[in-house]
């Protein structure tokens, strides 16, 4: 019934996702914290459909057994409440958040003492434990207590930033928070370190559990509205947009074309880069060939992982990480938290602008001209009738043939189906771990090989 995906836990609210199943899970993790040695967790939710209801009683739960729990007051962006766990030196914190996921679905992601993503083995241990009575909470010998980090997650974004450049950014910065977590969180920032010169746009910033009638992803298909606005942007004005609880970040440039996770990514890496900032580079399988050629050009070593940023979280653990990243759009950075956080990734982005006067797009042609590689991808979500038709169509891919005319020159499954094709190109194939969703991941030279390779790899699928 409870099954852990790339991040967690997710299903439909008031299908499997329950006030008794979250207390099942919440007694599951106290019980892995307790043998850890753990006496302190803190709690936070997003804007969902009563997932303040549901962070409530996995708050009562973890405090049932004996823990020292903290409960966030309001919505918080899920790198805020990974920041909260390491600033109240908590041994672990719980975020109720589906992040991405369609509007029906909540979610029970974990958080590591370090303020990150849990490690695979820290979710082999809590899945130990699922089926667990769940402790009796009693108001009577058990306290929830509630916090506030919004001032010191500021103060530590300052210090991560450089203010002073910022202050150069010209053009309006747009935020488009898509009636997440991420809402009023980077006009909150601006103020307090009075950037009150910058000219901010906020898009979608009322929280909304529906998200305004879209799934909570950057991606263009539910950007519609923000791409609108920008076609008549400032030239070196760009959108910021933070997915359902702000951990992920997409953008919009002017001129309303998106501007995808590869290209936030190159750009990151090159303007941290420049900044005098050194490490090795974390990629997920599913990332551009841009980045691990960009990194070569900087002398930088790069390691690839499975998808889920659970992987460059234990990457990120062993220290001298400059970025680590993954095509849906979850950045971490050097000198932050070992996790994603799309409110500092869009300041990031707006700092790169800034610093060098040059627009994001401008930016990333200079990534192209010094790795000599042009840049398209795509991505097709394949929604199926049910889960057990993903197993079959993944199994229609064990003989792989040419695609498009290309070749199979090597082929990586280390998570999903990746084949590297002639002339630089790659199509990856890979099931959702949360929803009845095959993905189908295809880059090459050309906006049009792209559809010719994502076509032809639907066809190969039956779909």
């Amino acid at each position: 019934m409870i099954k852990f995906g790339t991040d967690g836990w997710r299903d439909i609210i008031a299908d499997r996702f329950t006030f008794e199943n979250v207390r099942i899970v919440a007694q599951a993790y106290a019980r892995h914290i307790l043998r850890q040695g753990g006496k302190r967790v803190v709690v936070g939710h997003d804007t969902r459909f009563l997932a303040d209801r549901f962070a409530a009683a996995a708050a009562q739960t973890l405090a049932a057994n004996g823990l020292e729990v903290y409960l966030s007051g309001c919505y918080v962006p899920t790198p805020v409440l990974s920041f909260a766990v390491k600033h109240l030196q908590a041994d672990g914190g719980v975020m109720l958040s589906a992040s991405h996921n369609p509007p029906e679905y909540c979610g029970f992601k974990l958080k590591g003492a370090y303020g990150g993503s849990a490690t695979p083995e820290m979710v082999k241990d809590v899945e130990r434990h699922l089926g667990e009575t769940p402790a009796v909470f009693d108001p009577a010998q058990h306290t929830v207590q509630t916090f506030d980090v919004q001032e010191a997650y500021y103060q530590h974004l300052s210090d991560l930033l450089d203010l002073e450049t910022l202050r150069r950014f010209t053009g309006t910065f747009y935020h488009d928070s898509m009636g997440g977590a991420g809402c009023g969180w980077i006009s909150g920032f601006l103020k307090h370190a009075r950037l009150d010169g910058i000219k901010l746009q906020e898009l979608h910033a009322t929280p909304n559990p529906m998200f305004y009638g879209v799934n909570p992803e950057p991606l263009p298909q539910n950007l519609a509205e923000t791409m609108q606005v920008m076609q008549s942007a400032p030239v070196d004005s760009f959108a910021a947009v933070t997915d359902g609880d702000a951990d992920r970040i997409g953008a919009v440039v002017a001129g309303g074309q998106f501007f995808n996770s590869h290209q936030i990514f190159a750009v990151l890496l090159r303007h941290l880069h420049d900044r005098g900032l050194r490490g090795r580079v974390v990629q997920t399988v599913s990332v551009s060939g841009l980045i691990a050629a960009l990194s070569e050009k900087l002398g930088l070593e790069v390691t690839t992982t499975p998808i889920g940023f659970k992987y460059i979280t234990e990457e990120m653990l062993q220290g001298d990480i400059l970025i680590g990243g993954e095509e849906s759009g979850g950045l971490g950075v050097k000198g932050h938290l070992p996790e994603r956080d799309g409110i500092l990734n869009g300041l990031l982005m707006m700092e790169a602008v800034a610093r060098s006067g040059k627009s994001l797009s401008e930016l990333f042609r200079e990534v192209e001209d010094l790795t000599g590689l042009k840049h398209a991808y795509d991505r097709i979500d394949l929604k199926l009738p049910s889960l057990a038709i993903k197993d079959q169509m993944m199994q229609k891919l064990n003989t792989p043939g040419p695609v498009a005319g290309r070749e199979v020159l090597s082929i990586d499954t280390r998570d999903g189906i990746k084949w590297f094709l002639q002339g630089g190109a790659w199509v990856m194939f890979r099931a959702s771990g949360t929803e009845p969703v095959l993905r189908v991941y295809a880059e090459a030279g050309s906006e049009e090989a792209v559809q010719e390779i994502l076509q032809a790899a639907l066809h190969l699928l039956g779909a």
